[in-house]
């Protein structure tokens, strides 16, 4: 079991990247000092901040 935390992790997803995507995760990752997980996750949520704005 792992730390208790308020916003429970239990979903887990696997996909496929090209070459050139993990490239750019991997540059995000030296820059920001993230994770892939947090990278994904702040992409998930940029992407839903400009969607949610669309009429």
């Amino acid at each position: 079991m792992g730390r208790p935390t308020d916003t429970p992790k239990n979903n887990r997803e696997s996909f496929r990247l090209s070459d050139d995507d993990i490239e750019k995760l991997k540059f995000c990752m030296e820059r920001s000092n993230m994770s892939k997980t947090d990278i994904v996750r702040k992409g998930i949520d940029l992407v839903y901040r400009e969607t949610q704005k669309e009429p």
